[in-house]
């Protein structure tokens, strides 16, 4: 499978239809792979790779590359507007033409979808191709994350079947249901076991594609919100609990966050209580999967969404506690 993704990439900039191509590539490790743009087939053939450990989500990367590409053409444009002002007969530059190929796995292509929903990038500078799930590359089942996902916004699709079926994945929720069974005290233990791990070193925000704002509120030197040390157990709690309200109907459940944390915090876990929660209340909602439906912060319906003490009569005790 690699070598079919090195040479249709290496066809298509011989081509000229791409100049980048964003993939993975090997780090200092075997099984440390990491995200990478290439340039070149000389490139390609000594760094590109595509085994069972290329787990990383490339949707995210888009957002800066196509905003880079984006900034070149209107640098053009203004200048070419300049030009003309000083000299009406002056030449015009050619607004420069880029496009950049990547690869993505199903879940990853729900998150690239939901990042153009966003307008967060530029589809004409994007060519994507569709490719397997790392771990059915040897003969595996799907991961956690692709199970029970089909590639959407592709331009072509690379060793998938275009027609194939994609089972529904009902295993996701057992946790989450096994959380919501226990009591508030037992959550909460949970939770503040799971929390108190956490260094701040921000691994969850930085690689969420859902994470994409241009100056974050843990950024923010004004407030203490970019200390990375939490002083209490509250504000051990803040940073993940805020930043899981912050993507609520904008994840896709792609699992970035718990794959990256090094204190191996089960944050995908937040992420899918939000996305139950929604699912039951305001109908079944899968961001990402297609370029119309609005997820339900988006949207109001006076008739058919529940009012605010749906907060009580959806806890056990009815809200006694």
């Amino acid at each position: 499978m690699q070598d079919k993704l090195i040479a249709r990439a290496k066809e298509l900039l011989a081509e000229g239809k791409v100049q980048k191509v964003v993939g993975w590539q090997k780090g200092l490790f075997e099984d440390d792979i990491t995200p990478a743009v290439f340039t070149s087939a000389e490139e390609l053939d000594k760094g590109f790779v595509f085994n069972k450990d290329c787990k990383a989500n490339l949707s995210k990367y888009l957002v800066r590359i196509t905003r880079e590409i984006e900034v070149k053409k209107s640098t053009t444009r203004m200048n070419n507007t300049m030009a003309k002002q000083r000299d009406p007969n002056a030449a015009e530059a050619p607004i420069p033409q880029e496009v950049v190929l990547v690869f993505l796995k199903p879940s990853d292509s729900l998150s690239f979808t939901q990042l153009l929903k966003e307008n967060r990038i530029t589809r004409s500078d994007v060519y994507a191709i569709g490719v397997p799930c790392q771990d059915t590359l040897d003969g595996g089942a799907v991961c956690d994350s692709c199970k029970g996902k089909k590639h959407v916004s592709c331009d072509e699709l690379l060793g998938v079947k275009e027609d194939e079926e994609v089972t529904p994945n009902t295993e996701r929720m057992e946790m989450v249901a096994k959380l919501e069974a226990m009591t508030p005290d037992q959550r909460f233990e949970f939770w503040r076991g799971e929390m108190s791990r956490c260094i701040r070193c921000n691994a969850c925000r930085n690689v969420c594609p859902a994470c994409t704002c241009e100056k974050c509120v843990f950024d923010n030197n004004a407030l203490y919100t970019t200390q990375k040390v939490a002083e209490t157990n509250f504000e051990e709690n803040l940073f993940h609990i805020i930043r899981a309200w912050h993507v609520a109907g904008r994840c896709t459940d792609c699992g970035e966050c718990s794959r990256v944390c090094p204190q191996n915090i089960p944050l995908y876990l937040l992420n899918r209580k939000f996305i139950k929660d929604i699912n039951e209340i305001y109908g079944e909602y899968q961001a990402g999967a297609d370029m119309e439906s609005k997820p339900a912060m988006l949207t109001f319906d006076a008739e058919k969404d529940p009012e605010t003490t749906i907060v009580y009569s959806r806890s056990k005790d009815g809200g006694e506690e």
